[in-house]
């Protein structure tokens, strides 16, 4: 039997991890809001620069390059 194969199990879980990892995403994201609401007032400026700053420093740290970025 074929490790490839196109099964509706296959298809059942792989849209099952994609629906689990949106609705994490989407509950960080609606957390992240109510902190910018709370600690800054709703002011978006300071944690989108956060933001930015924190995630280039993730992208960085594991391999010391910023090769990532150059796939966008």
């Amino acid at each position: 039997m074929s490790k490839n194969k196109l099964t509706l199990n296959y298809l059942a879980k792989n849209i099952f991890v994609v629906i689990g990892l949106v609705l994490i995403w989407r509950g960080v994201w609606y957390v992240l809001d109510a902190l910018d609401k709370w600690i800054f007032g709703g002011s978006h400026l300071w944690t989108a620069l956060f933001g930015i700053a924190l995630g280039l420093v993730i992208l960085y740290l594991p391999d010391q390059d910023l090769k990532e970025i150059e796939k966008m």
